[in-house]
């Protein structure tokens, strides 16, 4: 696992972000630098999303954010995809006393239909590993507590994949998780955007709707 933070002052509000699974930190970056640009200071964790189950990876990500929670300012979570379960894995277990609001992109809190169909596929399993096992629809409302800090959640209604966004998933979806799995009882506010599941941490309404819910606490209806 690697963090990569931008520290600036110790009392500029700060973000931890997190990548969903098989991904890395470089598909936030476009976030960062407009959270950074915003006047936030930034965490972009890599961590090995496929290797072990949320929880484990939750722990895993502790170190990091414990060294970056000592500044004497608000600490915000922002995640794409899986990365907003590792957050709610994390804050269930490691809350900071400091924290601030969490933005959720594309988050499968409900779980996705995709990997309801490809859990049983030896590929699946050996490529995603137990992460993977834990993004299916079965029983995903009993598998985090409720959440009771400020949550925004973004959804995307655009799918570049026409069998999963046709045949598999609820409508509207963003290719891999439906907007109605997205949403996620006791949110703040949610939104949903013109855009692909990969595409959301690059789409600039996103991003911008990103920065409002940290600063205001709810999304701009400009």
């Amino acid at each position: 696992m690697r963090g990569a933070p931008e520290m600036r002052s110790a009392r500029c509000p700060g973000v931890v972000l997190l990548h969903g699974i098989a991904r890395g930190s470089s598909s936030l970056r476009r976030l960062e630098r407009s959270l950074q640009a915003a006047g936030f200071a930034t965490l972009n964790i890599d961590y090995a999303s496929r290797g072990k189950p949320i929880a484990a990876l939750a722990d895993d990500i502790h170190p990091a954010i414990a060294r970056f929670a000592e500044r004497e300012a608000p600490l915000h979570f922002v995640a794409h995809s899986m990365g907003g379960l590792v957050t709610r894995a994390y804050l269930a277990k490691h809350r900071p006393n400091r924290l601030g609001g969490v933005v959720m992109l594309g988050t499968p809190n409900g779980g996705s239909e995709v990997a309801d169909l490809l859990s049983g596929s030896r590929l699946y399993r050996a490529f995603y590993g137990p992460a993977g096992l834990e993004l299916t629809t079965a029983n995903r409302s009993n598998v985090l507590p409720v959440v009771d800090y400020p949550v925004g959640v973004i959804a995307g209604n655009r799918f570049i994949d026409p069998v999963a966004g046709l045949f598999v998933l609820p409508k509207p979806n963003d290719g891999r998780v439906s907007v109605q799995s997205a949403m996620l009882a006791g949110m703040a506010d949610h939104i949903v955007v013109n855009a692909s599941h990969t595409g959301l941490p690059r789409h600039g309404v996103a991003i911008a709707q990103t920065i409002a819910f940290l600063q205001d606490g709810r999304f701009s209806l400009a």
